[in-house]
């Protein structure tokens, strides 16, 4: 009997020492990356011990977009950046040519149809996208009802701090996304909630509500947020630039003025968008020419109209010219020095120029970048409802 007793405790006390080995063994093997360094450096590791060739790419790398990581003893591949700007980075690792994400980092975002790893370095621009101690507002995903799509559709919507305390009226924003982007994007890409959050805190803007629609109008929601189910997403999708989102954008307005406290005139509505949402807010603001006072155009898309037979596309120059006519108090463009839409928004400008429109114009750095985006979204919304 005392034999069979010791020998339980023998066993038990060696599976407890085998669980506690097994607990502990991430513990030794735990890997810190991206490390942020004190001369805002970034250290990337990733344990790949069989590997013979891992690479770190993406914007966190520069001009180059891509480097080569060094092989440690323990089989741990690490590469360290020069110093870095304030700025949000994305990057991904590629092992023996296969794209991959870094594990040992949690914080992650899908851009259209990848998902890559964000690091922000702050002391800088990237403070307007990190969570500051000010009041917050508050971030909803709602379902409303599109007659003009003959279908159900989700939104995103941002009501600033303080919307559920009180029963003041609100302006809105409505913010558009580029190519292959969602309801999500701006969210996630451009950290609205964030940029507002701090921008109001700071007294830089108003109060407002941010409405982020889909602009994919043969979509009810985001990739893997609706009845299709899970699929891979694509860039280009049907009806994305053939008038229908135009068309069918009072939808959303009704949707937003029904059912949250707004100041329903034009000079309480702006519209602003990137690249493919340029070419949204472009259109949808000439298309009903005395519906807003402010538009924004990042990065917009101009470019020829589809084949179709959208009334939004007809009598453009005519159309146009009315939508000035009628008064703006800003129409804001802006597009980085490299971006291959340059020449297209130079050729716009002209045409603006000759009926004498007033716009403010902005040209930065850089390319077709979400980097750019957020700077526009920081400069563009203290100008409103001012």
């Amino acid at each position: 009997m005392i034999k069979k007793i010791v020998f339980g405790l023998l066993l038990l006390a060696s599976l407890g020492s085998t669980a506690q080995e097994n607990l502990n063994f991430n513990a030794k093997k735990e890997i810190t990356s991206p490390e942020i360094n004190t001369d805002k450096s970034v250290t990337f590791r990733l344990m790949a011990p069989n590997a013979t060739k891992v690479e770190v790419q993406g914007d966190i790398i520069g001009a180059a977009g891509m480097a080569t990581m060094k092989k440690q003893a323990d089989g741990v591949w690490t590469y360290t950046t020069g110093p870095l700007k304030s700025e949000l980075y994305s990057y991904s690792f590629l092992v023996d040519g296969l794209k991959t994400v870094d594990a040992n980092n949690v914080y992650q975002i899908r851009d259209v149809a990848s998902v890559v790893n964000v690091v922000i370095i702050g002391g800088g621009k990237a403070d307007n996208y990190l969570v500051a101690d000010v009041p917050h507002g508050t971030v909803s995903k709602r379902w409303y009802n599109s007659p003009g799509n003959a279908k159900t559709r989700r939104i995103t919507i941002y009501t600033p701090p303080g919307y559920e305390e009180n029963k003041e009226k609100y302006p809105v924003l409505y913010l558009l996304h580029g190519m292959g982007g969602d309801e999500e994007a701006w969210g996630a890409l451009g950290r609205t909630a964030q940029i507002l959050d701090n921008l109001i805190a700071q007294g830089k803007a108003k109060k407002m509500i941010v409405v982020m629609p889909n602009g994919n109008v043969a979509q009810q929601a985001a990739p893997g947020e609706d009845i299709k189910g899970l699929y891979k997403p694509t860039m280009q999708l049907p009806n994305t630039m053939d008038g229908k989102m135009e068309e069918t954008f009072t939808d959303i307005i009704k949707f937003v003025e029904n059912n949250y406290r707004v100041n329903a005139n034009k000079s309480q509505r702006a519209i602003a968008g990137l690249s493919m949402g340029g070419f949204h807010s472009l259109h949808t603001s000439r298309f009903y020419p005395k519906t807003f006072d402010y538009v924004g155009l990042f990065s917009p898309a101009i470019m020829p109209f589809a084949k179709t037979s959208s009334p939004v596309y007809e009598n453009f120059d005519t159309t146009l010219k009315k939508q000035f006519d009628n008064g703006l108090k800003l129409y804001w463009i802006g597009i980085g020095k490299t971006d291959f839409l340059y020449k297209a928004v130079a050729d716009y400008r002209k045409t603006l120029d000759g009926i004498g429109a007033k716009y403010t114009y902005v040209e930065s750095e850089g390319g077709h970048t979400w980097s750019n985006w957020r700077d526009y979204l920081v400069l563009f919304a203290p100008q409103l409802f001012q």
